[in-house]
């Protein structure tokens, strides 16, 4: 990897630690900057202080591929005279400890993974540069070498999925000031090869992680049956980092165990459905007899609503906990109101889930699986933007795809030791993927390899084009798009459809209808490759994958497009070869993709308006929804998804609401195994382009259509959305006997307005 500083640095453990250096400034400081990688996770502490606001640095990255320091300006801080810097070191994914807590289990019902976890070094490292500038024109190194001093942390053990054990008695008291006594620490050592990342080392450009609320945890009672536990509610189901104040005696300890929810007893229910028990704990070890003691999560983070507190004797007393939530520190790119008030409740559901979820990497849940599932991140990519400017965000998750991606060098092994190729072009379905569960599941197909999932490095790439209209992601990301297409046509069976994945994933009824949806993704591969080589100017690469497109929606019509009952084109879910199925998610799509013969465009409509009449609900799961949400605006549907979102059973977005949740859930369904998941918040889409109309006609939305639809509930909306060319914003009035519309949009955006939907 290249080098930025002298030395990376150990304590030559496999647990937290505590390093720091003293040196003197001289002269005066024209500026001073810090570049700083601690692996796992880091603080970096000068002259009594963290330096900045960040959590969790540096984000979680495919450390054998790239490794991420952060740069931190820190001329306001230095002194002339005596200075310390130093850092705090903790596990993270580098070095997963799983000694204490939970730690990622696979279900009984799936295979034992040939493919475990492996760490990316034998110890927790540090590499460290501060260069100062001079007002007189010189240039001074403080760079971390075996002159620096460490010493193991009282965080004795850090778990990733947020369990800690924290030894007070091992507390440092003011380990980053001048005037501390660091004789009896160790001189650090050099890393070994075995301990330095093997990535390339890149500065982390994308908004960090950042605490963006604190919620104080109330105490709402006690277990039936229990007198030493104690439940505190922090209101809002969020990641968080806990924060609290205990007294009592030395060697006293305290619990805390974080959950989304509580059971019949009124105690934290930390099982989740159909697969595992989520044991996360906090331990705390009294320090010092009878004083106040402060803690704070540093190298992990919790996750959930409840807190339950067990105490080792009725003694100790607790005060002031927090859970301080935390998120990437994006900017707010819209906002929503109708006097409607389930709008806004819904709303709050997708975008507190988003927050809860989006932590340098985007994560499926923040409680069970914490993994970088990539599918959402285009599904859920336009229901983002309206709301955050994942711009940069985006660019580094498009980027950890990238790096990923496999080659013909990358092995696998099977149950019996043997040596298996994943295939040159193969993108995982998560990126970074810590634990490769490559084999796949008897009965659900492949979770290593999905093709919803994988098309995010073209479909991902699509949408934060037309939103940011930056060319330079398309040129970024198009020959990893160019090789995974590749890779999928290898998976073409003689039918020509692909059947590998999951299908229409979480789908109620479980009409996964793989080939299908799996293979509509191919088309719509083949379709944006070849929209990404004309805007790249590349004719021939234009022409090949607009043939690829045309064969495979040939192919598709062919085999799928059928006259049903009733004598109305449709399309069969092909795993029912015995009968025709019609399911919302098989009709949407080749809708929404524009794969459907002119001539039979109005049958497939009115059989897509059936599917969803018949149901009265979306019955579709995460990859579906988004399209058929989508299509059913486009024909003129919207009054169906109005009364769809707002029934009060599932599936519903509302019928979580009244379930009392403050996240949505993972599944359409009551108690959900994940009760923080995004996945299927696609409903923000349709609030900005469906109720306001927004959508943009060129990328960038330099050129805006509005179209808005006032549903029956409603009198009033206010949207507003910062483009990447200004901003737009869209009232709508009713009136008795009308709905009156105003645009307002900043100078250089060219705006129509349809009012047909009104």
């Amino acid at each position: 990897m290249n080098k930025l500083w002298k030395q990376w640095i150990t304590n030559h453990t496999k647990k937290p630690f505590y390093a720091r250096k003293e040196f003197d400034v001289k002269n005066k400081v024209e500026k001073a900057v810090v570049k700083i990688c601690g692996l796992g996770q880091f603080e970096l502490h000068l002259n009594g202080k963290k330096v900045g606001d960040h959590e969790l640095d540096p984000a979680w990255t495919e450390y054998r591929k790239m490794v991420q320091y952060v740069t931190f300006d820190v001329t306001d801080v230095l002194r002339q005279g005596r200075n310390v810097i130093g850092a705090e070191v903790g596990n993270g994914w580098f070095h997963l400890d799983d000694s204490e807590g939970y730690s990622f289990k696979f279900p009984e019902f799936m295979p034992p993974n040939p493919n475990p976890y492996h760490a990316y070094g034998e110890h927790l490292v540090l590499g460290l540069v501060l260069e100062i500038m001079y007002s007189n024109g010189t240039r001074e190194l403080i760079e971390t070498d075996t002159t620096w001093k460490t010493i193991s942390h009282e965080v004795i053990s850090s778990n990733v999925y947020g369990s800690e054990l924290i030894d007070q008695n091992l507390c440092q008291k003011n380990w980053d000031s001048c005037e501390f006594d660091d004789s009896s620490w160790n001189q650090a050592k050099a890393a070994s090869n075995e301990d330095i990342p093997e990535g390339k080392l890149l500065e982390q450009t994308m908004p960090p992680v950042k605490v963006i609320h604190s919620y104080e945890a109330k105490h709402c009672g006690k277990p039936s049956g229990s007198t030493e536990t104690e439940i505190y509610d922090l209101s809002q189901n969020c990641s968080f980092m806990l924060s609290f104040e205990v007294k009592g005696r030395k060697g006293d300890i305290v619990k805390f165990y974080p959950a989304e929810k509580l059971n019949s007893q009124g105690d934290v229910d930390q099982f989740a459905k159909g697969w595992t028990m989520v044991n996360n704990c906090i331990t705390f070890i009294v320090g010092t007899d009878q004083e106040w003691e402060k803690y704070r999560q540093k190298f992990s983070y919790s996750a959930g609503r409840y807190i339950r507190i067990e105490c080792s004797n009725p003694g100790i007393e607790i005060r002031n906990v927090y859970g301080h939530a935390i998120s990437s520190a994006w900017e707010e790119a819209g906002s929503f109101y109708s006097d409607d008030r389930r709008y806004k409740q819904i709303y709050d559901l997708v975008e507190k889930a988003v927050e809860a979820n989006m932590v340098g990497v985007h994560t499926d849940c923040p409680t069970i699986e914490r993994f970088a599932w990539q599918e959402p991140n285009h599904l859920m990519a336009p229901a983002i933007f309206y709301m955050k400017n994942g711009k940069e965000l985006w660019r580094k998750f498009l980027m950890d795809m990238r790096i990923s991606q496999h080659t013909t060098e990358d092995i696998f092994y099977d149950f019996d030791g043997n040596v298996i190729y994943p295939g040159e072009g193969l993108m995982p379905s998560q990126c970074p993927c810590y634990i490769p569960n490559v084999i796949p599941v008897p009965g659900m197909g492949s979770f290593y390899d999905i093709i919803a999932w994988g098309s995010t490095c073209i479909l991902g790439t699509r949408w934060h084009y037309i939103f940011y209209g930056d060319q330079s992601i398309i040129e970024e990301n198009y020959e990893a798009g160019k090789r995974y297409f590749s890779h999928l046509m290898t998976m073409v069976n003689e039918d020509g459809f692909i059947n590998h994945g999951l299908g229409d994933w979480g789908n109620p009824e479980n009409e996964l209808g793989r080939e299908n949806i799996e293979t509509a993704f191919l088309y719509a591969d083949a379709k944006t490759l070849s929209w990404f080589a004309s805007i790249l100017g590349n004719k021939e690469d234009e022409l090949k994958y607009r043939e690829e497109a045309d064969l495979i929606e040939e192919n598709y019509n062919k085999h799928l497009l059928v006259r049903n009952e009733n004598g109305k084109w449709c399309y069969r879910n092909y795993e029912h070869q015995d009968r025709i199925v019609m399911t919302q998610a098989c009709e949407a799509l080749p809708l929404y993709w524009g794969m459907v013969p002119e001539e039979c465009k109005e049958d497939v409509v009115e059989v897509f308006r059936q599917t969803l009449c018949e149901k009265k609900a979306f019955v579709t799961g995460e990859v579906g929804l988004p399209y058929v949400i989508q299509t059913a605006a486009e024909y003129g549907m919207n009054d169906l998804i109005a009364q769809f979102i707002t029934r009060e059973q599932h599936p519903s977005y509302y019928a979580f609401v009244l379930d009392g949740l403050t996240t949505l859930g993972e599944y359409w369904e009551e108690n959900p195994r994940s009760q923080c998941h995004d996945m299927m918040g696609h409903i923000t889409e349709w609030f900005y382009n469906g109720i306001a109309g927004i959508q943009p006609l060129e990328p960038g939305f330099k050129k805006v259509l509005i179209k808005p639809y006032l549903p029956s509930s409603m009198n009033e909306v206010k949207a507003t959305y910062h483009s990447a060319c200004g901003k737009i914003e869209v009232e709508l009035h009713r009136t008795s006997s009308e709905v009156a519309v105003q645009v307002c949009t900043d100078d250089g955006i060219l705006v129509t307005i349809d009012k047909s939907n009104l």
